[in-house]
């Protein structure tokens, strides 16, 4: 039994520092939001804010604990502190089941944490995409001329979560040309808007 918690030791901490490692050189890491303007993809947007921590809540629930839990991070860590704790236990002279149990309990505090903190990592990141809902009230700027009447979709820039973002445009009143200042007034589908003209204080609040 002392083999195999020194190979598991050894296994799990090599695999540890090789995660440390390439994590410092910049590897196994998706950089996201290099941009200064970020385009919305219909599928990440047009929900509204109870909608989308529904569809969350459904998607956490459709997978198991078990899945959710069992990550390649966590099973390394698992590995790891499993082979420590049974060598520790094994040093101090308990018996082979004993040292087994500490192993196996040590092994699964480490998968629970580590399972713990990388569900709160990916929390932190989907709170901060942007929502199409929070552009409601926001004021913008007319990329691609909007014509008049909902007869087409132009496009604006508005500044969303201390970032720009590119949004589709329709308008139910007359056209707005290529440089007009707008104010959001509803969600009109997946990546589109309503606007409309702003008004004479925004304007007048947005001349340099």
């Amino acid at each position: 039994m002392e083999t195999v918690f020194l190979l598991c030791a050894i296994v799990g901490g090599t695999l540890l520092i090789c995660q440390f490692a390439l994590g410092l050189l910049g590897f196994g890491h998706h950089d996201v939001g290099g941009h200064d303007i970020h385009v919305e993809a219909p599928h990440d947007v047009g929900h509204d804010a109870d909608h989308g921590h529904d569809h969350d809540a459904d998607h956490d629930h459709g997978h198991s604990w078990f899945v959710g839990v069992l990550t390649f991070r966590a099973v390394v860590a698992a590995l790891t502190f499993f082979g420590l704790a049974g060598m520790a236990a094994t040093e101090r002279g308990l018996e082979p089941l004993p040292s087994l149990g500490v192993a196996l309990a040590a092994g699964a505090g480490a998968l629970a944490l580590v399972a713990f903190l990388m569900r709160s990592l990916a929390r932190l990141r989907a709170e901060g995409n942007v929502r199409i809902d929070r552009a409601v009230g926001q004021t913008g700027t007319v990329y691609l001329s909007i014509p008049g009447r909902k007869a087409g979709a132009g496009k604006v820039h508005l500044k969303l979560q201390n970032r720009i973002v590119e949004y589709q445009a329709i308008t139910a009143l007359d056209e707005l040309p290529t440089g007009s200042l707008v104010v959001v007034v509803s969600v009109a589908g997946p990546g589109t808007v309503e606007v409309a003209a702003a008004p004479t204080p925004e304007r007048i609040s947005h001349v340099p």
